[in-house]
This record gives C-alpha cells, sequence and structure tokens, in this order.
C-alpha cells in the first residue's frame, strides 16, 4: 500500500514540514469524520513536473466516520480530478476559506453533500480536505447531532486558521480517547453545554451522580479524582484548552476506582475563544486487566524461582548422598542424577527472569554444558565447543530441549573416549523460521556394530528418545561419521519451530 510520504512526494513539491504537517492532519482527522458523520479525502495540487497522469489534484489519504455510513465504500486514494470535475478544491485554494456546494452530487447513485476545505500551513494552502456526507441515510437532528456539527465546524475552521492540528501535540494521538469514547463540549467560561451519553457515563462510574451540563468542568474533574496531583494535572489540561493551548492525553484514577483518560481540545475557530472539547474514556476494565495480566507474570516468575530453589535443594540432597555411597556404580548413578536436576534448575533460573516466558539458549548451554564434565571420569580430555546460535526459544521447549542436548553430550563425552582418550565434541547449530537442527558430532571411537537407536536401553538414550517425541515433536538419529574425515558419530536432532498442539 502506498503512502501518504510516498504520494506527496510521487506527485508534489511540498516541503518537508508541509508534508508533515498533512501527516499532523491524517492522524487527527479520524475526530473530524465521526463529529461530521462524514467521509474526509485529502487533496493536494499536482505539480507540473509529475502531471503527465493528467489531473489538477490527486487523492492522497481517506478517512471514513465510524457515526455514520460511508459515502465511499470504495478506495479513492491515488484519484485525479481536473478543475472542471471537482471546482470546488481550486476554490477552496483561491478564496481561503470553506466552499460548499449548492445543490448535492450525485456519485455512484449516492447523493452527497460535498466541502472542501483548505489546509493551511504558515501562509500558504498546501492542500484541501474534502468533507462528503452520504445523503442517502436521512438523519434526525438530535442535541447530540448538533454538539458533534458544531464542534466539527470549529475544528475545520480551525484547520484553514492553520491553527489546527498544533505543532505540540501529535505525541498520542492514536492512544487517545476518540469520538464515541465520550465527548463533552465547553463553552468558553468552562462549562459544560453538551455531554454524549458515553462521557455522562464516565462521569457516573467516576462518582458524579448529576448530569452535567451546567456545571464547571474542571473543579468538578478535580473533586472526582483520588490522587491530587492527578486532579491537578487533568484540571490544568481542561483550563489550558479553554485558554487556546492544546492538551495531551492524560489518565486518572477516581476515588471510586474507575479510571478514565481524558483529552482537551481547544476551540478556536477565526482566532475567537469558543470553547474546547474533553474526550473521555472508561479504560476501568483495560486496567483490571493490564494489573491481572502483570500480577500473573508475576507470580508465574515467583513459581519459577521457587521450583528452581527447590530442585537445587533436591540436587543437594542427591550430592550428599553420593559423597556417602561406597558403591561406584550408585554413585556414578546419583551424580548423573545431580546433573540432571542441576539443569532443569537452570532453565527454572532463566524463565525467573524472563517477561515472555522465553529464553535464551545459547547462554542457558554456556552455563550447563561445562556439568557435563562433572560426571566424566577424571582422566577425560574432551574439549566442548559450540556453532551457531540456539537463539531465543519458549519455555515449553525449554525444559526438554536441554535435557536432550545435556545427555547426548553426555553420552559422547562418556562412551566415544575409552581411557582417557583426548577428544572434542562439537555441537553444530543452525535454525530457520521453521526447524531448528542440531548435530552434536564427536570423532571418538564410532557406534558399535549392531547399534540400534530403538534398541538401545541405556537410560540417557531412553530419555533423549521419549523428550524428543513427546515433548519436542521432533526427530532423532544417530549413525557413524563416514564422510572420509575422523571417524566418531553424529547425533541429528529436528526440531519444529512453528506452533505447537
Amino acid at each position: 500500500m502506498t503512502t501518504l510520504s510516498d504520494l506527496l512526494a510521487e506527485n508534489t513539491g511540498l516541503s518537508g514540514e508541509a508534508a508533515d504537517h498533512l501527516q499532523a492532519v491524517v492522524a487527527e482527522w479520524q475526530l473530524l469524520a465521526d463529529l461530521s458523520f462524514a467521509d474526509f479525502l485529502l487533496w493536494v495540487p499536482v505539480s507540473p513536473e509529475h502531471n503527465e497522469q493528467g489531473g489538477d489534484f490527486v487523492c492522497v489519504a481517506q478517512a471514513r466516520p465510524t457515526t455514520a455510513p460511508t459515502a465511499h465504500p470504495e478506495d479513492v486514494v491515488g484519484t485525479r480530478f481536473t478543475v472542471a470535475e471537482h471546482p470546488q478544491l481550486a476554490r477552496a485554494i483561491r478564496e481561503v476559506r470553506i466552499c460548499r456546494e449548492e445543490d448535492p452530487h450525485w456519485y455512484r447513485d449516492l447523493p452527497m453533500r460535498r466541502e472542501a476545505i483548505p489546509v493551511t500551513f504558515g501562509s500558504n494552502v498546501v492542500a484541501v480536505l474534502s468533507r462528503e456526507t452520504n445523503l442517502a441515510a436521512p438523519r434526525v437532528p438530535s442535541p447530540l447531532e448538533v454538539a458533534y456539527l458544531g464542534s466539527a465546524g470549529d475544528l475545520c475552521q480551525m484547520i484553514v486558521d492553520g491553527t489546527f492540528p498544533h505543532v505540540d501535540n501529535q505525541t498520542d494521538v492514536h492512544t487517545s480517547p476518540r469520538v464515541g469514547d465520550g465527548l463533552i463540549r465547553l463553552d468558553a467560561a468552562g462549562n459544560v453545554v453538551f455531554a454524549s451519553p458515553n462521557g455522562l457515563s464516565a462521569y457516573h462510574r467516576m462518582g458524579h451522580e448529576s448530569d452535567l451540563v451546567g456545571t464547571r468542568l474542571a473543579p468538578l474533574t478535580r473533586s472526582l479524582i483520588r490522587d491530587p496531583f492527578d486532579a491537578t494535572e487533568v484540571a490544568h489540561r481542561i483550563l489550558d484548552a479553554l485558554d487556546g493551548k492544546p492538551g495531551s492525553r492524560t489518565e486518572a484514577e477516581s476515588r471510586r476506582g474507575a479510571v478514565v483518560l481524558f483529552r482537551a481540545l481547544p476551540l478556536r475557530p477565526h482566532g475567537q475563544p469558543a470553547g474546547a472539547l474533553v474526550l473521555c474514556r472508561d479504560v476501568t476494565e483495560v486496567k483490571r486487566r493490564d494489573r491481572a495480566l502483570l500480577s500473573k507474570d508475576a507470580t508465574i516468575r515467583e513459581i519459577h524461582h521457587r521450583v528452581k530453589n527447590n530442585l537445587q535443594t533436591v540436587a543437594a540432597l542427591l550430592r550428599l548422598q553420593s559423597r556417602r555411597t561406597s558403591n561406584a556404580e550408585a554413585r556414578q548413578a546419583l551424580t548423573e542424577s545431580v546433573r540432571r536436576v542441576a539443569s532443569i534448575a537452570m532453565v527454572h533460573e532463566a524463565l525467573s527472569v524472563s517477561v515472555d516466558e522465553r529464553v535464551d539458549l545459547d547462554k542457558l548451554l554456556d552455563n550447563v554444558l561445562p556439568m557435563v564434565g562433572e560426571v566424566a571420569t577424571a582422566e577425560s580430555r574432551v574439549s566442548i565447543s559450540r556453532a551457531g546460535s540456539f537463539g531465543v526459544v519458549v519455555a515449553e521447549i525449554a525444559t526438554p530441549l536441554v535435557m536432550v542436548l545435556a545427555e547426548l553430550v553426555q553420552n559422547a563425552v562418556e562412551h566415544a573416549f575409552p581411557d582417557g582418550r583426548p577428544g572434542k565434541v562439537e555441537i553444530v547449530v543452525s535454525r530457520s523460521a521453521r526447524w531448528l537442527d542440531v548435530v552434536i558430532r564427536d570423532n571418538g571411537r564410532g557406534l558399535p556394530s549392531g547399534f540400534s537407536l530403538e534398541r538401545a536401553d541405556g537410560l540417557g538414550l531412553q530419555i533423549v528418545r521419549t523428550l524428543v517425541e513427546s515433548e519436542l515433536r521432533g526427530s532423532l538419529s544417530l549413525r557413524k561419521v563416514s564422510d572420509g574425515g575422523p571417524r566418531g558419530t553424529e547425533a541429528a536432532l529436528r526440531l519444529p519451530l512453528g506452533r505447537r498442539p
């Protein structure tokens, strides 16, 4: 999809500052569309050097209302018009005022009322907004419609004046309350002259029981907010808007626990004070869910921390037991159990500091693999190296994958190099968007004759087979290295990284 900046570059010679102003207009114009019950199209004059395709104006952006049927169900962006086809566009630029067609305009069997609103930047008109209202759906005038259209008219005139949107008010437009969330219109003295049903409901949840019309909104809002600093901030934002200063989004919690977002907009058509608009949205439920998620996340991390502590205790007890055991075979089994429990404990330690239940496997394995040497014979001189990166993996595969890798490396160290022979074990990793491929290769004596992975009865390989098939949903193969280089064994592991059942 072609962006606004691309279309401006392709069709105009506007300066960067003027293009930024049009971006600011587009960021705000959903507010205009909803208040006007109309579609908005942004037209720019086509520069002569960009006019090979014909047309004096090109549409570079489009907004549809959420409060009324659209006049343009199709995409109009990229459409070119001549002055003869849409004379109001050129007239609005020439006369620097809002121009309305006398008679409805028919477009694809839909009657529309079209208005052209010049967009002023500095002392120049750089574009034209076309406000196009679908007249096919009859509307009954109501206090809400009158208030909405009056507010839209003031804001549109401020676009002509070049005072809306304000240059200092572009930081939080997309997260601010919208017209449908709740709208309150203030007069120049700060008294409420209209409150939409949603705006009134937001104040009811804050603790104000009666109607808002006729009340001074700033002191009323200050009295409803729990924190005195937040109360002062919101009240000042409303008063600043009455003084013509743009306001940004603010959030406050009422004494009754309701959390509300506020945004105050000054209304100064032709430079004359006409009051302010206050948009508000009750976000109590959203905040409650956010707090619940934060609490749940903290609880999960605390559980991982406690599991890690418990597993470390178990490993310490097994280590003590192995030291008191005189049987060499039993001592070896206990030592291997210590290593397995400690590996799982390290995974939980990594998860206890993770904010998204994901683990950096490279960092974790750098801590786990040195423990493999603890269960090797004292005479063993085997080096372990890694090539490639595992990256970050989700928690559900971290524990079984660490266990599998530790067991395979342990098997290589233990069985490939008898009698303390020196050697090396290499872990080679390659990762794509779909697969994680790991090869554990040693230069030892190789697999025994007649070896079968399916019939292997060693505990380590049984653990590996079970975890790969049931937990990781992957595949494992063991084979002799027979590529002309040093003999040895390769264990090839392939795991899917997509969505897991």
